[in-house]
């Protein structure tokens, strides 16, 4: 087994990176744009989410008030979440040379697509718009025995509803996934800029 100095993983990392980063300039700028900014695609699907679910929860815990106070949240957190999430989880890997399957780009785009871009704002908007409801007295909240069940049940039409929202969000991501695998091979078999033969 060889000894590997942490130096050395580092400065290889950012060679990977040198050599990626210079191919994908070469790439037509529709194509670079989505390779450096696709997860701003799937923060804004997540926001999108965010808003629908805070509007769904405050119709059914009457709550009018504080419109702007709930959904600036709503929006700005799952956008942040998600598009972090997937330049960390998808972006990142596959420009370091550390995710080299296209299945496994997918699985990871959908998967952050579901969990940080969909179901993630569905839940945050429980207690967002619970403590509305709270506040303003909108809607009868339960006794401390069973917070959960009225939790539960409040819940499950909002989740009926997000169904195509949270499934179009995780179909989106997958398929960014595998679109932004795409370019990267294909940005990877263009010449070394300065090195063309005539």
């Amino acid at each position: 087994m060889e000894n590997h100095e942490p130096d050395d993983t580092i400065k290889e990392n950012l060679k990977t990176l040198d050599i990626v980063t210079r191919k994908i300039n070469q790439l037509p700028e529709a194509e670079k744009y989505l390779l450096e900014h696709g997860s701003t695609y799937v923060g804004l699907n997540a926001a999108l989410c965010g808003l629908i679910a805070n509007s769904l929860f405050r119709r059914i815990l009457n709550v009018t008030q504080a419109r702007l106070a709930a959904s600036l949240p709503m929006a700005v957190i799952p956008f942040l979440t998600a598009q972090i999430s997937y330049e960390g989880f998808v972006s990142l890997p596959l420009s370091t040379g550390n995710l080299r399957c296209e299945t496994c780009t997918v699985t990871r785009g959908g998967l952050v697509g579901l969990v940080f871009g969909g179901l993630y704002p569905v839940i945050l908007a429980i207690p967002v718009n619970g403590g509305l409801a709270a506040r303003y007295n909108t809607a009868l909240l339960p006794e401390k025995g069973n917070i959960l069940t009225y939790w539960i049940r409040i819940s499950k039409p909002v989740f009926r509803k997000m169904l195509f929202p949270i499934l179009l969000q995780t179909v989106f991501a997958a398929y960014l996934g595998s679109r932004q695998y795409k370019l990267l091979i294909k940005a990877l078999q263009l010449p070394e800029p300065g090195l063309e033969t005539p």
